[in-house]
């Protein structure tokens, strides 16, 4: 994944276990700030080296841009992703464009989310929710 320094622009390459850290801008030694956004899956692949190589839980929305829900929970995700920047990473899904992880996690229904932990689904569950359930529900599969 990349990401981009605030000071000069430079675009740092960042290892997905290192994703929920600062780190510094290889060119201008710069901090790079927490993740404190959701991060937009572009690939298969690197869906699976985030999840096989984070070092924290993800939560992962399964999306598409049609879906009415999905936009209107939208905010609360990324309310998530700042409220628990260094704790968690999130991770959005477009299940039009990637089709085979909706396939693979038996996506029936958007919005839908998932909790991974050390490579493995340990929670999903479907429907719209607000920042505080979306917590939760994270915690709730950390203690699991």
């Amino acid at each position: 994944m990349h990401r981009t320094c605030t000071s000069c622009g430079s675009i740092n390459r960042i290892p997905a276990a290192n994703l929920h850290q600062t780190g510094r801008c290889g060119r201008c030694k710069t901090e790079l700030p927490l993740a404190s956004a959701p991060i937009d899956v572009p690939d298969v692949a690197a869906f699976d080296d985030i999840v096989s190589h984070a070092r924290v839980p993800i939560l992962v929305d399964f999306w598409a841009a049609w879906c009415g829900p999905c936009r209107m929970v939208a905010p609360e995700v990324a309310r998530v992703a700042n409220d628990r920047a260094g704790q968690l990473l999130v991770l959005k899904v477009n299940t039009e464009e990637l089709p085979e992880l909706a396939r693979r996690y038996r996506v029936q229904g958007i919005p839908n989310f998932a909790v991974f932990r050390g490579g493995r689904l340990v929670h999903q569950q479907a429907g719209a929710m607000r920042a505080p359930d979306l917590a939760r529900l994270v915690d709730t599969a950390r203690a699991a």
